[in-house]
């Protein structure tokens, strides 16, 4: 059937493989790699100060672990738990690392492939049902790494999107951790395992798929 519309399209080029992945090792690998080492070296440096140095025998990552306790316990964590969360912010592959090196006092990170291991070092530092889930919802739900930051930055060249990325998933995740403490201790263990079995917290994925379309959906105003 004759139609009226016509499609134009571009000349026909031959695909260049050499410029293709010059372009692509350029624009994103290096580009990437290049946000990343920006973001982890100071962060290294700082893990490292706070795992090293210490007054009177107590490390200065203890004394910052301390300080964010009290707001910790309110989320249903603990200090070492959130401080990792925030010195992980170059890569969130190592928030587990930071903890595992807190309680262990060790200082550097500690890479331990023994699941079972790492369970019997989180139960004798005071890990619950509560702890393993809140960590669970802010590890869903907190501020992207560095490297997500600074291309945000780039893209938007805007800081006050930047800030948004940031502060909306954190405040969620800060607000769902606190109401699930809340439920938790009104309730206690037995009732919450009840009425708030684990395919609950699958609504946590559709909460973050619904952020995620209002953040986007404010980015084009």
């Amino acid at each position: 059937m004759p139609s009226s519309f016509v499609l134009e399209l571009p000349p026909y080029r031959k695909p260049q493989v050499g410029k293709i992945l010059i372009r692509s090792i350029m624009d994103r690998t290096v580009f990437v790699l290049g946000r990343a080492i920006v973001s982890a070296a100071p962060a290294g440096l700082i893990i490292w100060i706070l795992a090293n140095v210490g007054i009177d025998g107590t490390s200065l990552l203890t004394f910052v672990a301390n300080f964010f306790d009290p707001f910790a316990k309110i989320m249903g964590l603990d200090g070492y738990i959130l401080t990792a969360f925030i010195l992980g912010m170059p890569a969130n592959e190592i928030v587990l690392p930071i903890i595992l090196m807190s309680y262990l006092k060790s200082n550097a990170l500690v890479d331990l492939e023994d699941t079972f291991v790492i369970g019997e070092i989180l139960r004798q530092n005071g890990w619950t049902l509560l702890t393993a889930i809140n960590v669970m919802i802010f590890t869903i739900f907190h501020f992207p790494c560095m490297t997500t930051l600074l291309t945000i930055k780039k893209e938007t060249g805007s800081l006050k999107w930047t800030a948004i990325a940031f502060l909306i998933p954190t405040i969620c995740g800060i607000a769902l951790c606190m109401l699930t403490t809340a439920i938790f201790r009104t309730l206690g263990t037995h009732h919450f395992i009840r009425i708030f079995p684990c395919w609950c917290y699958m609504g946590i994925f559709k909460i973050s798929i619904i952020i995620s379309i209002i953040y986007t959906n404010l980015s084009r105003l």
